[in-house]
């Protein structure tokens, strides 16, 4: 299969894409919600779910429901399990067991700024890059700049993210999964990115206000989102996702977004 036959297995027909991101247990203690999500998928595929982020794990674990939806391998994972600020990272897979599980696509962080680790996590993603040329694997690149977690003004600064965002690319990625800000010049990110980004989940806020975040990612050139907790610890994840749907496929109101999320269970 082609590169290009399996990025349109990821996006849908208009380009965007609606991903779950499954992969918590690899990063945090925080994760409920998770296993009720692989569960139940099903029903989010049914609303409007392009693919599933997922763990090497889950991919065994969920294979009978996975089966129904494209699935990403996270192939990097956090070495302290414990810390939930994900202070670094290692590589324990890679395209081959992406193609043994039948994923469609990879991922790994990158962490442009952070010293030894932005070392590691650039010849990490060169390394998938170049396997991916080979397998025809496309390679997402999740570009944090300094660091997994918001914790300067820097680190949340579109200037320094479109940054990290272009290095990914430049280091052979296929996909940039990343952080908007909410501002205006977040479209400074997704220019300098030249190729498709995915707004990475967005912040833990009420609903019909992330609603209006994810719609300030469209509308500012985002091909979709990757949604973790916003999805998976909502109280109504199905729910959650035609909201989504209603954004991202259908071009609709922060509004309408609620109202299917209100309605749909």
């Amino acid at each position: 299969m082609s590169k290009e036959a399996r990025l349109a297995k990821i996006f849908a027909d208009d380009g965007n894409a609606i991903i779950a991101a499954l992969d918590g247990f690899g990063f945090s203690m925080n994760t409920q919600g998770v296993d009720y999500t692989c569960a139940h998928l099903d029903q989010l595929i049914a609303n409007g779910l392009d693919a599933a982020l997922v763990t090497y794990g889950q991919a065994q674990t969920y294979e009978k429901e996975l089966a129904k939806i494209t699935t990403i391998l996270r192939v990097d994972s956090s070495i302290n399990i414990y810390d939930n600020s994900v202070p670094a990272t290692d590589q324990f897979f890679d395209i081959t067991d992406a193609l043994k599980l039948g994923a469609d696509g990879v991922v790994c962080m990158t962490f442009p700024g952070a010293g030894a680790r932005e070392q590691f996590s650039h010849q990490m993603l060169a390394h998938l890059a170049k396997q991916g040329a080979e397998w025809n694997m496309p390679v997402i690149a999740e570009a944090l700049p300094f660091g997994y977690p918001v914790t300067t003004s820097e680190s949340n600064d579109p200037k320094y993210i479109a940054t990290a965002a272009r290095l990914g690319v430049e280091f052979g990625a296929d996909v940039i999964k990343t952080r908007l800000s909410g501002e205006d010049s977040d479209k400074q990110i997704i220019e300098n990115a030249s190729r498709p980004v995915l707004a990475l989940g967005g912040p833990k806020t009420d609903t019909l206000t992330y609603y209006k975040f994810v719609k300030h990612c469209m509308d500012s050139g985002a091909h979709g989102v990757a949604v973790g907790r916003n999805i998976t610890q909502d109280k109504n994840p199905v729910g959650m996702v035609a909201g989504l749907n209603v954004l991202v496929h259908n071009q609709g109101t922060p509004e309408e977004a609620f109202e299917a999320y209100k309605t749909t269970r």
